[in-house]
């Protein structure tokens, strides 16, 4: 991996899903109207509970909650910050067409649209996205741990200090 390519991508290992919230707050710190956020991960990882962290490091209206079966949420700003677009694309079939109903992309140059199982569905709504993958340790098991991936595509992340989700 080249020096850029490095320093657009980040892991780090989560034990907690008080850690994941807090690595949300610390995400909504590096965001700004008109990104794109992906968040991948098996049923259970913690995609909701770091989307929650984000919510709350941006100050937004309402709880952040799952929007599953209303499919998108918009938070809006308490504190004058662009409003959040939380989105759960998991019910929703592949490709962007499915999605048109939507409307992200009238939503998203003044907002911050995070997309819940977004990858392969939203990915031309932007040329700048960030993607986060959680992996977690599946079967019947009380391991909390999750090693989370940020990787940041396009030229907005190029220098866009991901590495300040662990500082």
């Amino acid at each position: 991996m080249s020096a850029p390519e490095a320093s657009r991508q980040h892991s780090t290992t989560l034990t907690s899903p008080d850690q994941m919230q807090e690595l949300g707050r610390r995400l909504a710190k590096l965001l700004r109207p008109g990104d794109l956020v992906l968040l991948s991960g098996e049923l259970g990882a913690g995609k909701t509970t770091l989307a929650r962290g984000l919510g709350e490091g941006l100050g937004v209206r309402g709880a952040v909650t799952s929007p599953t079966f209303v499919i998108a949420r918009v938070h809006p700003s308490l504190t004058g910050g662009p409003a959040l677009v939380h989105v759960d694309a998991y019910r929703l079939g592949d490709g962007l067409d499915e999605m048109e109903d939507l409307d992200l992309d009238v939503s998203l140059p003044e907002s911050i649209v995070v997309v819940e199982w977004g990858d392969g569905k939203v990915e031309d709504l932007s040329d700048d996205r960030l993607h986060v993958v959680i992996h977690r340790v599946v079967g019947s098991t009380d391991d909390e741990r999750r090693t989370v991936t940020v990787t940041g595509v396009g030229a907005r992340w190029a220098d866009a200090g991901l590495g300040a989700l662990t500082a």
